[in-house]
């Protein structure tokens, strides 16, 4: 586990672990978690209330895949902590947006409602930097600049990045929506059946020498572009999915909405964090469990308040009665 403290007031979970990764671990005795159930997980509405948090007044469907739910098997047996055992669960009807939310949309987010994000807040952000080899906080990274006011502007159609999970959560509520649970998620990403590919495609990486997703290719101190990106690409650049979606590895990791917990019948031990919140999916930057972390069972976990260059969030939404 790599946890990086940059300050008594904000600890930085840094993403390139192959198992789960987290910050602000408690510091109380250990004990082992043994989760009854995963998909129920619901988030505390009572930590993301306030300044630009305003429902819509409909939610709007549009550039959404409606997911009829049903039975599925979640999770992989692959001797990687927290991954499994495989289980079954029933999924309820919902919908998922096509892509994640895009830096365009999340500006209307913030002109329409003036909030403020977590990173703006603080005054940073976490940021790689490749040169120096090493996470930072970036003095004034936001949204709108994820590498800082020296760097480039966040670009309209990439999607948002430096979004903590409150910021996300803000932004669904004023959309009328939700974060997708995990297993929502990956139900999403599986198109509704268990078993399958290990990628949402399939289970080769890069089937006929083509590349499907925005990741990192190679080791650390790999030069990178053969993807055709070095930071965040377009969303929807890779194509439409079997399943109707855009970006389901690869890109940008994706804030769940439960806490995270281990699935039941798993004995790994886990000390739970009440701040701690799942994220899927992969993202463009190194990872150590390298191609895995693009996986539809693969999981990881971030805390609320912590904004990285590679995440950022899609909106899910209950089926229409």
């Amino acid at each position: 586990m790599n946890e990086i403290i940059f300050s008594t007031k904000r600890i930085l979970t840094i993403v390139i672990v192959s198992t789960c990764i987290a910050g602000c671990l408690n510091t109380g005795n250990p004990e082992p978690l043994r989760a009854p159930a995963v998909a129920g997980n619901k988030a505390d509405s009572s930590m993301y209330s306030g300044p630009g948090t305003t429902l819509a007044k409909e939610t709007d469907y549009h550039d959404m895949i409606l997911f009829e739910g049903g039975e599925i098997e979640i999770g992989a047996n692959t001797g990687v902590m927290y991954q499994g055992p495989v289980f079954k669960t029933f999924v309820k009807p919902f919908y998922l947006d096509v892509h994640p939310v895009t830096v365009a949309k999340f500006r209307q987010f913030i002109n329409e409602t003036g909030y403020r994000t977590d990173a703006e807040k603080f005054g940073n952000a976490g940021v790689f930097n490749l040169s120096m080899m090493r996470w930072e906080l970036v003095d004034k990274a936001s949204w709108h600049h994820p590498f800082g006011t020296d760097g480039k502007q966040a670009i309209d159609d990439h999607p948002v990045t430096q979004v903590s999970w409150l910021d996300a959560m803000a932004y669904c509520q004023w959309a009328g929506k939700r974060l997708p649970t995990e297993i929502e998620w990956e139900y999403a990403a599986r198109n509704g059946e268990s078993g399958g590919g290990k990628f949402c495609w399939g289970n080769e990486i890069r089937p006929a020498g083509q590349y499907l997703a925005n990741y990192w290719q190679g080791q650390m101190g790999t030069t990178q572009g053969a993807d055709g990106f070095i930071y965040t690409s377009p969303v929807g650049h890779y194509g439409i999915m079997e399943n109707g979606l855009t970006d389901m590895a690869g890109n940008v990791w994706q804030w769940c909405e439960n806490t995270f917990s281990p699935y039941p019948e798993c004995h790994e031990y886990y000390q739970f964090d009440p701040n701690a919140r799942a994220i899927r999916g992969g993202s463009f930057f190194y990872d150590e469990a390298e191609e895995e972390s693009l996986a539809v069972y693969f999981r990881a976990y971030n805390s609320v308040e912590t904004s990285l260059f590679n995440m950022g969030f899609r909106c899910a939404a209950d089926k229409a009665r």
